[in-house]
């Protein structure tokens, strides 16, 4: 017999919390979503508009320290920041190709971790993914610093000292945003985005519009100081500042890897809408850019070292200068949208970073625990620890963009450099099955030259300061991914030795025996004592919990009741068949037990229920069992390994802990059984 929890809408109450904290968690986080849901996977997805809003942000912001960054760099050349531009231009559109084809290799969705490690190998894959995990975080506390510079540019000095306050109370905001989910976070945005779309656009195109005589003079400057450089630094002295210009400026035009890899959330069709917001985002970033860096030679704007206003802002008061109290007005708008859109930025981060936090995790490179969700469907975990580290790398470099920019554009170019080179690989060794390689090869063999050159760059100029500590983090991410995949691994042959001493003690899992339907009929005692054992699977942890308490209370239990929790997590949250598919499994595995038990002339019966939190699900089921079974004593089994750490506990849910403090708060009796694993 099965009963199951998996349909309806689950109650999800606490009577072990507060009322208070109840509302309070409603009211800021917003009420539990039902997984079961039909409409659920649709309306939890976005447009290709609103992906563009908040997947694109990452790239289009970028527009407003880039050029600044590399107008910086040229110093008494600002002239040749065209070819910054024009540079800066071919990267996005070669990159942004070749993730078009990334979204046609993987249409479920697959960033720099998973391309590099289906493409390459799987440790590649680890390493890149590491890489993007810092990018995503250096996403979060660039932006929002970079923010933070643009609102505090056009207010008065004596405020200045209340900028790092303004950056993490704006961490926290967006991490209160994105824990309600990824649909409340972007709609929230979608009216500065377009601010901000607006005001930068009118405000080049009017630079460009009014100035359109200059340009041949603008043509004139930029040769004269061309000419200028390559007679004072030489040929490859000039080479060289246009390309550390573009390095560290140019080359924080990113972002476009979010795409692909949140190509989960965009609505159906999901190729074509990630096509789509794409090419949203590569056009928007290419004319911002372009348009930016010849407005500034329009308008011959300059930025001296005690300046604290952001080129922007310059450029956008000499815009608006004659235009009297409109003018301010329109400075004070575009100023704010530019703050509030390089906040909006940070939502890749808190998009993509969860995202391959859960991917790593499902492929035990990282703790399991980040491919859990909320019971607002939200990697919660993953967007806690994405705020947190973010934090810390804002507390680290005192909220410098200059510094944020050095390591940012290191990590983001080795994901792109992994992935470029896994499509290269892909398309050379696929070339026999498809006639069209050779047109597609070349992308993304470009693509990988350009990224290798830019990280490269980027790390020699940069390796005395911040370039390499950008190594060091990445390495150190790595070490430890390695350390915790190497633990799960010893611990998965630990668990087969249980499978072993299963089969050795005559228990065949995968053995049918007599079928259940000719067995003799045992019927139950409710008045009887009756074991509660909660499960996770037919294997070797269940098994040996039910012999212990067979050996421990042998003959005191007239009933089994087996309890199958299926876990929804990042892994089986993708679709309505893959949640059918692991309702069929939850099922299956517990009717295991039950026909075990019953083959030795017990009664058995089995609950089942799906959820995103095996603790509540299974007090929810508890009620129903202790009705028809009063005498009920719940059990549970704890594995104990050789080395019992703090770590070694973080990297396992140890649910039975919490279910077992749950439990005695509400009278019920549960008992932990130790299963050892040395």
């Amino acid at each position: 017999m099965n009963e199951s929890a998996s349909g309806g809408t689950p109650a999800f109450k606490s009577e072990d919390k507060p009322a208070l904290a109840q509302r309070m968690k409603r009211l800021v986080l917003g009420g539990s979503r039902n997984p079961f849901d039909k409409t659920i996977f649709h309306s939890m997805a976005l447009l290709p508009f609103f992906a563009w809003v908040g997947l694109g942000a990452d790239g289009l912001s970028s527009s407003s320290y880039g050029p600044q960054e590399a107008w910086h760099i040229l110093g008494a050349y600002p002239a040749l920041g065209l070819f910054v531009a024009l540079a800066a231009t071919l990267t996005v559109f070669v990159l942004s190709a070749s993730y078009v084809q990334i979204i046609e290799l993987f249409p479920g969705g697959g960033g720099g971790y998973l391309v590099a490690s289906k493409l390459l190998n799987p440790t590649l894959g680890m390493v890149s993914g590491c890489a993007l995990l810092i990018d995503y975080v250096l996403t979060i506390s660039i932006s929002i610093a970079a923010g933070a510079d643009a609102i505090f540019s056009f207010l008065p000095a004596t405020l200045m000292g209340w900028k790092f306050t303004a950056i993490i109370v704006g961490i926290l905001l967006l991490t209160v945003l994105n824990m309600r989910g990824v649909r409340e976070s972007v709609n929230f945005m979608v009216p500065i985005f377009l601010v901000f779309v607006i005001t930068h656009a009118f405000g080049i195109v009017y630079a460009i519009g009014s100035h359109v005589m200059e340009i041949p003079m603008v043509a004139q400057r930029t040769q004269s100081e061309l000419s200028s450089a390559v007679g004072t630094l030489g040929a490859l002295g000039a080479f060289i500042l246009v390309t550390k210009a573009f390095c560290l400026g140019a080359g924080t035009f990113t972002g476009i890897e979010a795409v692909s890899n949140g190509l989960n959330i965009l609505r159906e069709p999901r190729v074509q809408n990630g096509k789509r917001t794409m090419r949203y985002m590569s056009w928007s970033l290419a004319i911002t850019v372009g348009g930016l860096f010849l407005s500034y030679l329009l308008l011959s704007v300059s930025r001296p070292e005690t300046e604290t206003r952001t080129l922007n802002a310059i450029l956008f008061q000499a815009i608006s200068q004659d235009w009297g109290k409109s003018g301010e007005i329109f400075v004070w708008v575009t100023l704010f949208s530019e703050a509030a859109i390089l906040f909006i930025a940070s939502q890749a981060g808190f998009i993509g970073g969860p995202r391959v936090l859960a991917n790593m995790a499902l492929d035990r490179w990282l703790p399991s625990r980040f491919a859990m969700l909320s019971d607002r469907l939200v990697t919660q975990n993953g967007v806690l620890m994405m705020s947190a580290i973010a934090m810390g790398t804002v507390f680290a470099t005192g909220g410098s963009v200059e510094s944020l920019v050095v390591l940012y554009a290191i990590n983001v170019f080795i994901t792109f450099a992994l992935s470029m080179a896994g499509l290269v690989r892909h398309w050379w060794t696929t070339r026999e099955r498809h006639e069209e390689w050779k047109s597609k090869i070349w992308i993304p063999l470009v693509g990988f030259f350009l990224s290798m050159f830019i990280l490269s760059f980027v790390f020699i100029n940069k390796i005395d300061s911040w370039g390499s500590v950008a190594i060091g983090v990445t390495a150190v991410l790595v070490v430890f991914s390695w350390w915790v995949k190497r633990h799960y691994i010893q611990t998965k042959i630990l668990l087969r030795r249980l499978d072993k001493l299963v089969r050795a003690a005559g228990v065949n899992p995968s053995a049918s025996g007599q079928p259940v339907s000719d067995l003799p009929e045992v019927l139950p005692d409710p008045k009887g004592k009756t074991a509660v054992m909660l499960v996770s699977g037919f294997n070797g942890l269940g098994l040996h919990t039910l012999f212990n308490i067979q050996r421990l209370f042998t003959g005191v239990y007239k009933n089994f009741i087996f309890v199958h929790v299926g876990v929804i997590d990042a892994g089986n949250f993708k679709g309505e068949e893959e949640m059918e598919a692991l309702k069929v499994h939850v099922e299956e595995e517990a009717r295991k037990y039950v026909e075990f038990m019953r083959r030795h002339g017990s009664y058995a019966e089995s609950f089942t229920a799906m959820g995103t939190d095996v603790v509540q699900m299974t007090a929810e089921l508890a009620p129903s069992i202790l009705k028809k079974f009063p005498q009920s004593i719940f059990f549970g089994g704890q594995l104990v390994f050789p080395e019992d750490t703090m770590v070694t506990r973080f990297l396992h849910n140890n649910i039975v802990f919490s279910l077992q403090r749950r439990f005695y708060n509400q009278g019920i009796p549960f008992v932990i059984l130790p299963v050892r694993v040395y």
